[in-house]
């Protein structure tokens, strides 16, 4: 069975970056809802036992061609939420440290520049999707976007994210309209580097 995120912290706590309706409806009624949804698929195409990573990798297993999109459809909107809500805090480490923070510099330069990128990524999204941060087993980090509830394992990049900014409208809509750049801005502020070493340390470790 495929599990939401549990939050470590309140929907309140992410204020005034994120507000509490924007979290009571995103993570409370869209996630849940991506959640249940693909359990439910997942059982009828039976698939429930693989992990999500490797299932959205190779969704060919499912041969119904209307159950396979509904995976990955659900599939990454489970993914991809629990990546992003995994992520931010209201108690943030504010920089990256360590071999994250040497392989960024040598990759961008800065943190600075790999935030202008991944906003550069996000803001170029048409419609809805993600910008992504990526890690090859390698430790080579990378930067891409997706579509919809797409993800970089739906679309066969042989890579992990590691961070991941979600540019669907029901993030950001309630709080900042259309000003995509402003809630990107407001992301950076509660974005939590810890969690973003320990998934890289994940893949290269």
């Amino acid at each position: 069975m495929y599990e939401q995120v549990k939050l470590s912290y309140g929907f309140e706590e992410l204020e005034p970056y994120i507000d509490t309706l924007t979290m009571q409806t995103h993570y409370g009624k869209h996630h849940a809802t991506y959640t249940k949804t693909l359990n439910e698929l997942a059982e009828k195409a039976g698939v429930a036992d693989i992990p999500i990573e490797d299932l959205l990798s190779d969704l060919s297993i499912v041969k119904d061609p209307a159950l396979r999109n509904a995976i990955k459809n659900n599939g990454g909107g489970f993914y991809n939420h629990n990546l992003y809500f995994s992520i931010i805090s209201p108690n943030p480490a504010a920089a990256p440290s360590g071999i994250l923070k040497e392989k960024i510099d040598s990759t961008f330069d800065s943190a600075d520049e790999l935030k202008a990128k991944l906003k550069a990524a996000a803001l170029g999204q048409f419609g809805s999707g993600w910008a992504w941060l990526n890690v090859d087993k390698a430790g080579n980090l990378s930067i891409s976007q997706s579509p919809n509830q797409d993800n970089p394992f739906s679309e066969g990049l042989a890579v992990k994210p590691i961070l991941a900014i979600d540019v669907w409208e029901h993030a950001y809509y309630l709080k900042y309209k259309n000003l995509r750049a402003d809630y990107v801005d407001a992301f950076f502020k509660i974005l939590d580097w810890k969690e973003v070493e320990k998934n890289y340390e994940l893949v290269t470790g």
